[in-house]
Formats: structure tokens, C-alpha cells, sequence
């Protein structure tokens, strides 16, 4: 029979037996308790080149992204929005090939504090979460609540006039990539044509698309660079399966972004990878065009 129990909410911070340790081994024990999935550890006091230690990097197993979490009993403060930004920056440019999520979680995150951090979001993705420590009976009860979450970004079509400011081939061939790069977005609609023959390139100002008739079908994006590659965006939902297999190939994956219309898988391609893996692109755009219009 269930029976009312009185809690009572402690600040940890002041607290002599449950400090920030014993927090961050609860973390680290379950991350679930953060409500943000079920996430793995993959490392606690990871130590940061000349800056300290991350508190905890944290996984999302199912599509590898990472959070890099800095906690903070008491009230958040400016070193701590620093320190968590500046880990999240290190560990993204050491591990490109994941995406990363900085994480702040304190026991207070005042309005001023929570407005600075809304000035970042968007720029970085960040998500701050309150931790409330609360005592019932003999036990200590943790509860988080995300006060913050990270912005998704639209899909691609979603803002297509203004990606779609005045650019042509050229622009791309003087721009952001040379013509042998360009080129391979040529070769990469070779390989649409096989499954849907009425595409063709529309250059945008930040991507290479899809139209048919001047109506954009983004279920992939283009991004050629000078030297000698070109960034393909798929768009499929996350897969181990898909994941596998671009694994197994050998590509060169850039990750998976689960905001990115959608969900985008990235691959920096070259010349020879289009012809060495000319089946397996057909089959990842043929899947992706199906996902798409479906």
C-alpha cells in the first residue's frame, strides 16, 4: 500500500557526505537518470589537452553521438559555461567523425545565466539540465530537469529560398571547390539517374542539391571541396545496419547528425571512392530517395 512520505530538498553543494563525486558516480552508474536516452559512459575525468578534465563523455549507442557533460553542484557560473563550451570544442576536433552535445548540468542555472547560455545555443549544440537533490527518509532522490535543450536546426528544405541566394556552377568550381570536385557531384547524379532520371543539380549557396522541374528533393546534399573530395549528405534514419556497411567499405564517415534534415549521414568521398563503391552509393541514394518520398 502506497504511504506519503515527506521529502525534503537539500542543497548537495553545502552537503558533507554527497558531494560532486558521489554525483558523478550516480551519472556514470545510470545515465538514463539525465533523461537524455539511454546513454552509455565512455569515459569519466577525461583528461583535456592543457585544460583539465572532462567530468563525463557520455554515448548515444544507437547513433554514436556524444555528450560531453561538466556538472556543477551549487549555482552555474561564467568558468563553468566556459569549461564545458571548451571541452566540447576539444573533444569535436579531436573526434570528428561523431557528433557532439555540450551538457551543463548544476543545481541552480539562474534566468541570467540561462539566457547567456540561449545566446550560444544554436551556434553550439547545448543542452543545460537542473539537478535537484531531495531527501526522503534515509535516501538522497535525484531529479534532473532540462531547462535548456538544444535547438534542432530545420531541414534543409525547410529554408530553401535563402540557401538558395544566386549561385551557379561556376560559384562552385571559383568557390568552395575547383571543377574536378564539382565534377564528382556529375558523377553522383549519374548514379540517381538510375533510379529517378528527372533530377538534376541545383547549386545553392551552401549545398549542391536535388530538383525536378525547379522543386528542390533534397534526400541528399553536396558539398564539394578544393582539395580533391566532396561531402555527401545522405538522409536516412539512423542504422547500425547502414552504419555497417559504410564501415565495411572503408569510407571515410563524418558522422551521423540526427538534426540535420532529419537525419544525415556524411561522407567525404574522392574520385576513386565513387568508382570503387559505385553499388553500394546506389543502393545508400536509392534508400534514402525511397525514405524520402515515400
Amino acid at each position: 500500500m502506497l504511504k506519503y512520505v515527506k521529502g525534503e530538498n537539500i542543497l548537495l553543494k553545502a552537503h558533507p557526505d554527497f558531494g560532486e563525486k558521489w554525483v558523478q558516480a550516480r551519472i556514470a552508474d545510470d545515465p538514463s537518470i539525465l533523461g537524455l536516452g539511454n546513454l552509455i559512459l565512455r569515459d569519466r575525468e577525461r583528461r583535456q589537452p592543457r585544460a583539465g578534465r572532462l567530468d563525463l563523455l557520455l554515448q548515444d549507442p544507437d547513433t554514436a553521438r556524444r555528450y560531453e557533460l561538466e556538472l556543477q553542484l551549487g549555482a552555474t557560473d561564467e568558468t563553468h559555461i566556459i569549461r564545458t563550451i571548451e571541452y566540447w570544442d576539444i573533444e569535436r576536433r579531436r573526434y570528428p567523425q561523431y557528433e557532439h552535445c555540450a551538457v551543463i548540468v548544476a543545481e541552480d542555472i539562474t534566468s541570467r545565466f540561462l539566457n547567456v547560455l540561449a545566446l550560444f545555443n544554436g551556434t553550439v549544440p547545448l543542452i543545460a539540465i537542473k539537478m535537484q537533490a531531495v531527501k526522503v527518509e534515509n535516501d538522497i532522490l535525484l531529479l534532473f530537469t532540462t531547462v535548456l535543450n538544444e535547438l534542432k536546426r530545420g531541414l534543409i528544405d525547410e529554408d530553401e529560398d535563402a540557401a538558395s541566394v544566386p549561385a551557379d556552377r561556376a560559384y562552385w568550381e571559383n568557390g568552395f571547390g575547383s571543377r574536378e570536385t564539382v565534377a564528382m557531384a556529375d558523377d553522383i547524379l549519374k548514379i540517381v539517374h538510375e533510379f529517378q532520371p528527372g533530377l538534376q543539380l541545383k547549386y545553392n549557396k551552401f549545398y549542391i542539391g536535388l530538383a525536378e522541374n525547379d522543386r528542390p528533393n533534397n534526400f541528399i546534399y553536396m558539398k564539394p571541396r578544393k582539395r580533391g573530395n566532396l561531402v555527401l549528405g545522405i538522409r536516412l534514419p539512423s542504422s547500425t545496419d547502414v552504419e555497417k556497411l559504410i564501415e565495411d567499405a572503408g569510407l571515410d564517415a563524418r558522422g551521423y547528425d540526427p538534426g540535420d534534415g532529419g537525419g544525415t549521414y556524411r561522407i567525404r568521398l574522392t574520385k576513386e571512392d565513387i568508382d570503387k563503391h559505385y553499388e553500394l552509393l546506389r543502393l545508400l541514394l536509392d534508400w534514402a530517395h525511397d525514405n524520402r518520398n515515400e
